[in-house]
This record gives C-alpha cells, sequence and structure tokens, in this order.
C-alpha cells in the first residue's frame, strides 16, 4: 500500500511539473470559445461605467467585442502575439469619455500587436503602451 501511495504521488508531482511549464505561451485553443470582460486598464478598475467591455475569441480565432463600439475580425496568435488586421468597427460615439478611449487602445493593441497572458481565469493583452486585463465570463458557442 505504501508504494501505492508513493508511486501516486510521485506521478503527481511529476504532472504538476509539466503543467507549470506548459503555462508559459497561449494557444488559439486556449482562447477559443471564451468571452472575457474588461476589470482594469493600466491597473486601474474600471469604475463608473455602464455597458462593461468584453472580448470574446470564436471559432478559428474570429475574435469579436465592443468598448463604446462593437467591433469583430480575424485575429491570429503567434509566439503569444495576438494580431487581427482589417479589424471591423461601428463608428459611434459614445457618451461615456472612458469607453471612446477604450476603442482607440483596443483597436491600437489588436492591430499592431499584443502579448496574450492567460492565468487563473485572467485575460491579459499588453502592448509597449498599455495593459488591459479580462476575467473569464462565460463559454461562447
Amino acid at each position: 500500500m505504501k508504494k501505492l501511495a508513493s508511486l501516486m504521488l510521485a506521478t503527481a508531482v511529476l504532472a504538476g511539473c509539466a503543467q507549470s511549464g506548459d503555462k508559459g505561451s497561449v494557444t488559439a485553443q486556449d482562447l477559443q470559445h471564451h468571452r472575457y470582460v474588461l476589470q482594469s486598464v493600466d491597473g486601474k478598475p474600471l469604475e463608473g461605467i455602464k455597458r462593461m467591455p468584453e472580448l470574446s475569441f470564436g471559432e478559428n480565432m474570429h475574435i469579436s467585442g465592443s468598448m463604446c463600439n462593437r467591433f469583430m475580425g480575424q485575429a491570429t496568435l503567434e509566439d503569444s502575439t495576438l494580431k487581427a488586421k482589417g479589424l471591423g468597427m461601428t463608428m459611434m460615439l459614445c457618451v461615456e469619455p472612458q469607453l471612446n478611449q477604450l476603442d482607440r487602445m483596443i483597436n491600437d493593441m489588436l492591430t499592431g500587436g499584443a502579448q496574450v497572458g492567460l492565468a487563473q481565469q485572467q485575460l491579459t493583452l499588453k502592448n509597449s503602451q498599455h495593459t488591459l486585463v479580462y476575467k473569464l465570463a462565460d463559454l461562447v458557442n
């Protein structure tokens, strides 16, 4: 019985080591079919916004979401860099100035490329100027 318990413990430890080594790069499969809600911008929580900005990943890395305006496009993920060339976006002016700024920010990040991090149901998009932190909301069909 002691041998079996020792074997199970060793297996669990080795499995944990293998999993922690895999956390370095995010894959398309990690993102697809998930919806995330924006929690903070550059380390500051979002406050006073009626409609929370979101980001969704569909089949084959189709990306969609909203800040002030809705946006969508085809994304690629290479070496943990997310890009969406030719991003389509509605062109409304929102009452909330912060959402208008977020529109420009997400467009710049996705077209220029953003480093992606994924840990504990939290998605981080980061470029040289900004960091957006999203929380997993639910699965998307």
